[in-house]
């Protein structure tokens, strides 16, 4: 996350680091719980931009009466009236979505949510407060902290804001004591749908597809994903450099675990690949036990590629190419005479 300004004021008390990652929750007994605090709670709002730096809101008093309808209300109304409509809570890799089922992962499997939940945490006090110069067409979330004195730790509301939010400009008009002036400002709308809610280290995800599009995470294929690479792990012999494996190495990578999904780890051996890779000139190495040595990320995708099959030699030309989409042809046989 890019660096913010430096101040000298100490961070509010807020949830622990590690409580994001370990912490296992209820969250029937969470809306119990909250609904006792919920007309007292603090809400605290960021803003989030493409590039994931984080801004303090600053809000008026006029405002900050529609937090609780458009952060909390409802989360909590969803969750209570599951409890009497038979809502059940699974994980991203036990089912697939369906009604009546809300999903929920690991906030420590989704890493710019993880950096974003720290940095509010560990560094709040180097938050820069939105300005009217700050570019409000580069802000893509907003993150809501509710806290309480007697809760033990925040819970956190995330929601993707609507791209088409700048309505500033010529053609861009509002009714002002009877007539209509221009707007002159930008103009934020926080869609009132559940989204995202992070409680310790679990998030329940409302709406998958804001998940993906906000922190591009999708659940689905990083379950796939690392099932691949326990097979591609029990399959091969690998080597990595100091502090790294394939798990760390494909988490994050969308693009390699794009690729992860339709490979087949066992329909080649490490001596077959390690050929192909030499006669294209392709540079994987091996190490004197004969480990295919993965270095960094440049290994790793040379050798997803050739998992993938995604190298070839033109039988006509001999030229060598990296293929990104395969289509199979379909061979027409000339008819029996």
């Amino acid at each position: 996350m890019q660096e913010q300004p430096t101040t000298t004021t100490q961070p509010e008390a807020a949830v622990q680091p590690e409580r994001l990652v370990t912490q296992e929750t209820d969250i029937f007994a969470w809306a119990n719980n909250l609904f006792e605090y919920k007309e007292d709670l603090r809400l605290d709002i960021f803003l989030m931009s493409k590039t994931g730096v984080l801004y303090r809101a600053k809000l008026s008093n006029e405002l900050a009466k529609q937090l609780q309808p458009l952060f909390v209300d409802g989360v909590l109304e969803y969750v209570l009236d599951g409890v009497d409509n038979g809502l059940t809570v699974r994980g991203f890799e036990e089912a697939e979505s369906e009604e009546n089922v809300l999903q929920r992962t690991k906030v420590a499997r989704v890493d710019k949510l993880a950096e974003t939940l720290n940095w509010i945490v560990t560094q709040e006090h180097e938050i820069e407060q939105f300005q009217e110069d700050h570019d409000l067409k580069r802000i893509r979330g907003i993150v809501a902290r509710c806290s309480h004195p007697k809760m033990p730790e925040p819970f956190y509301v995330v929601k993707q804001l609507p791209s088409a939010q700048l309505l500033k400009g010529d053609g861009a008009w509002m009714l002002q004591t009877n007539t209509f002036v221009p707007i002159t400002a930008g103009v934020l709308r926080v869609p009132a749908d559940n989204q995202l809610l992070v409680i310790a280290g679990d998030v329940y995800v409302f709406n998958q597809a804001k998940l993906e599009r906000l922190f591009g995470y999708n659940a689905k294929k990083a379950s796939i994903a690392e099932k691949k690479v326990r097979t591609i792990e029990a399959h091969f012999k690998l080597r990595f450099a100091d502090e790294l494996d394939l798990q760390t190495l494909v988490k994050g990578n969308k693009a390699t675990i794009n690729k992860l999904q339709k490979i087949d780890p066992a329909s080649v051996t490490q001596d077959e690949l390690l050929s192909h890779a030499e006669e294209l000139g392709l540079g994987l190495m091996a190490d004197e036990d004969g480990a295919i040595i993965i270095m960094n990320n440049k290994d790793l995708t040379t050798f997803v590629n050739l998992l993938n099959d995604d190298y070839v030699e033109s039988a006509l030309t001999g030229n060598r190419y990296e293929i990104k989409s395969k289509r199979p042809l379909k061979v027409t046989e000339e008819p029996a005479a």
